[in-house]
């Protein structure tokens, strides 16, 4: 069973991703928290397997609660719930530790696919929000797709691979099995990607993999 803790400052929000995220028999919601502060005392008495945090809350905001996570329970997997036009914070919230990212008007699928995804010890990035991200590189994209193909040009072919399906969402598990390995081997090409690319977590990396195109590669086969 997957324990989950809901954070939005809207209670209407809350009870619809409540009603999508436990239509699944393996999640549960444990506690929600109307803001981000709330969100953060919450996490620490109940020790939830995932986080779910709006962005935009009273008292602290998603954001800040994410950073505050990452140093008091470093093994809650937060989900940063956004909106279009929130994606200007992602880059922070991407440096504080969150493991994820949710449109709240995406396809309930996704959320049920992403939490699962986290849980595992994954990362989900919204295929719209990943988008967002890239576009937002305006002037100076090519320098910076070309400065990802280099950094990538360190990896070994094999790491290219897990990168490209890390890239998508997939978890250890779900990359072990589309490779044909067991999962610890993939931990271990996981930790080499982030060592050798100076990542934080395994958001950084699919960001990165997006950028250099390893994902639309990827998907294009």
């Amino acid at each position: 069973m997957i324990r989950v803790l809901l954070a939005d400052d809207e209670a209407m929000i809350r009870a619809g991703v409540r009603a999508i995220v436990e239509s699944d028999p393996d999640i549960e919601v444990v506690a929600e928290a109307a803001d981000g502060r709330e969100a953060v005392e919450l996490v620490l008495a109940h020790r939830p397997d995932v986080a779910l945090l709006d962005i935009r809350m009273p008292r602290m905001d998603g954001l800040a609660a994410t950073a505050e996570l990452r140093k008091i329970a470093p093994d809650v997997r937060v989900v940063i719930l956004t909106t279009f036009g929130e994606d200007e914070y992602i880059s922070q919230a991407l440096g504080d530790g969150a493991a994820g990212f949710l449109l709240k008007a995406g396809d309930p699928r996704e959320l049920i696919s992403g939490v699962h995804a986290v849980a595992d010890g994954g990362a989900y990035l919204s295929p719209q929000v990943a988008r967002q991200v890239i576009s937002r590189i305006g002037s100076g994209r090519a320098a910076r797709e070309a400065a990802a193909a280099e950094r990538l040009a360190e990896l070994t072919d094999r790491e290219r691979e897990v990168l490209a399906l890390l890239g998508t969402g997939l978890s250890n598990a779900d990359i072990a099995g589309r490779l044909f390995v067991v999962e610890g081997t993939v931990k271990s090409y996981v930790s080499a990607i982030l060592g050798r690319l100076g990542m934080k977590n395994r958001v950084q990396a699919a960001i990165l993999a997006y950028e250099a195109g390893l994902v639309e590669r990827d998907a294009d086969r």
